[in-house]
């Protein structure tokens, strides 16, 4: 119980990479003899991590073509009007992510959201969280939709229980879908915020997007103040501080004089940081920034994603350079005021930067997983659009021909991927890359933080108190005391730990009940995805946290009934199917 509770506040509060977390619990687990090494390590043998690896490798094929991008534009125009955009917008999102890694189907997809809104003078915090959502709603509907429910049939079968079918949970996630999306239509659209874009609010907060610039020798404003400097009057820029060598000034008063060397860190919105960079103030970008980035460069904006390589890395050990031909030229966190050089602040996942890019950035950003690019819309060939299509057909098939038994999923998958290595659709070292082993890592070891529950006699342990308060009350009421432990647990810790948590209380209430398990299996996996009320409990919502300015408290506001609601139908269908 000690190390449980150690895994949720090492979670919550970051210490360490998720995975890192696992790691370091399931070590101890097994220094002090809780777990066999052979234990410990069998997740990763498992069939639906296996599984995990695989879809991953498809998800970044289909990604690679743009089939997100293509299939939205066919069915999305730009003469819909608000509500009809959103219909489609969450109807298109919740389809592909019930198939397809959710991710990257988010990151694709917000530079178009991005640029309708523009369009239609709609502002991108009334349309970002509804993406987020209907990619949470729709990775419910099915067996791959979401990693969580991999990781639950994962631990179904480790109990020595029949495997989950790709569409057994489609009973429950195709109403939610529709009762999430009548929602967001009817009701919800009216919560959410009318907001401007972080772009558009720089001048009125001047505080959030941080450039970093040196005065190099000969300046002309060596010896000046910062008033004399003119530095007080930049138009949209505003001096936080100065840095020189270990001290920092900060507040900047205009009696402070400029020196040799001085850091200089300004706030402001994006043009004006442009505009600083081709400007001749006195000052300049580091070397870094300054230095020809082979050949033509642009400004864009870029998002850092929850299982980004980047994540814990000071920017100025991130490479940036050397891997995406790019420089990173500003910082901004949503609701947390950043401060001191660029290079020394620590990347987070939501971060958004405004990146320097040299020519080779698109095509390399477009081969990593690390950083997605939020405004601006890649140009995609019309060949390209018929293979893309083409590959997602043959996906579906592969799907469909597992769910009739013609073909396991595993073998399914593995011959779709062999055909995609054969005919050139993707190279092996581009099938090795699309492999996020941080996923694979937390997927394996929550299977060995379960087996240990149960081992220990904890699972049985908390089934009895939670049984002993809500039996009085009914079958259902202990699932649903299931359903909110598990739900609160993955607003503030990852899904997958709040399933590998709650899934051995789950089966041992279950047990205790003489009830059929299954109820209370899918109850744990709809719980650990329903990330509707904290930016923080789903990687998608974190995702759109900082492009769409939103406030912590505008997913609560917007989340809270959604949430509600989606527990009712999962509650009210289970108990109808099972009990």
């Amino acid at each position: 119980m000690i190390l449980l509770l150690l895994l949720i506040f090492f979670l919550y509060k970051e210490t360490f990479h998720p995975a890192a977390s696992f790691m370091v619990i399931v070590t101890i687990l097994v220094v002090l003899g809780i777990l066999t090494p052979e234990e410990a390590l069998s997740g990763f043998s498992n069939k639906q991590v296996a599984l995990i690896a695989l879809l991953l490798v498809v998800s970044s094929i289909i990604k690679k073509f743009e089939i997100t991008g293509y299939l939205f534009r066919k069915l999305v125009n730009e003469n819909l009007s608000y509500k009809s955009f959103l219909t489609r917008l969450m109807g298109v999102v919740s389809f592909l992510s019930a198939f397809l890694n959710n991710t990257p189907i988010v990151a694709t997809l917000m530079p178009y959201v991005y640029a309708w809104g523009k369009k239609k003078g709609i502002s991108p915090s009334k349309l970002l969280i509804p993406l987020s959502y209907a990619a949470i709603l729709g990775g419910t509907a099915t067996l791959i939709g979401t990693s969580t429910n991999l990781v639950v049939n994962g631990l179904t079968v480790e109990a020595g229980l029949k495997p989950l079918g790709i569409f057994d949970f489609s009973y429950v996630g195709i109403p939610a879908i529709i009762v999430g999306l009548l929602y967001m239509i009817l009701f919800g659209n009216k919560l959410l915020p009318e907001r401007k874009d972080i772009v558009s609010t720089f001048l009125e907060k001047k505080r959030e997007y941080l450039v970093e610039t040196f005065v190099p020798a000969g300046s002309p404003i060596i010896g000046k103040t910062v008033k004399e400097a003119n530095l007080r009057n930049l138009e949209g820029l505003f001096l936080v501080e100065i840095i020189r060598k270990k001290k920092r000034i900060t507040p900047v008063s205009p009696k402070d004089t400029i020196e040799e060397g001085d850091i200089l860190i300004f706030a402001g919105e994006t043009e004006k940081i442009v505009e600083l960079v081709k400007g001749n103030n006195g000052f300049q970008l580091p070397q870094v920034c300054s230095a020809n980035l082979n050949g033509k460069t642009e400004i864009v904006e870029g998002l850092i994603p929850y299982n980004s390589s980047l994540v814990g890395k000071r920017v100025k050990d991130t490479d940036f350079r050397a891997k995406f031909d790019a420089a990173i030229l500003a910082v901004h966190r949503n609701g947390e005021k950043l401060k001191g050089k660029i290079g020394e602040i620590v990347l987070k996942p939501g971060d958004l930067l405004l990146i320097l890019a040299g020519k080779d950035f698109w095509k390399r950003v477009a081969d990593s997983d690390d950083l997605y690019v939020i405004t601006k819309v890649r140009e995609i060939l019309p060949v390209e659009e018929k293979k893309a299509l083409l590959i997602l057909i043959m996906f579906l098939l592969a799907i469909f021909l597992s769910a009739l038994g013609i073909f396991s999923l595993l073998q399914s998958l593995l011959i779709l991927i062999s055909i995609f290595v054969v005919f050139k659709i993707a190279t092996y070292s581009e099938i090795k890359k699309s492999i996020d082993l941080n996923l694979i890592i937390i997927a394996a070891l929550s299977l060995a933080i379960g087996k240990a529950m149960v081992k220990t006699g904890l699972a049985e342990s908390l089934a009895k108190t939670v049984t002993t308060f809500t039996e009085p009350f009914g079958v259902v009421a202990c699932l649903f005391a299931v359903y909110v432990v598990t739900n609160v647990l993955t607003e503030f810790v990852t899904n997958l730990a709040a399933a590998s948590i709650s899934f051995p209380v789950a089966l041992s209430v279950a047990n205790s009940l003489s009830v059929d398990p299954k109820a209370f299996i899918l109850v744990v996996a709809f719980a650990a995805s329903a990330s509707f009320i904290t930016p923080i409990g789903y990687q998608t919502n974190l995702m759109v946290y900082g492009p769409g300015n939103y406030k912590f408290a505008d997913f609560l506001k917007v989340g809270f009934p959604l949430s509600v609601l989606y527990m009712m139908v999962t509650i009210g269908i289970l108990s109808l199917m099972y009990l």
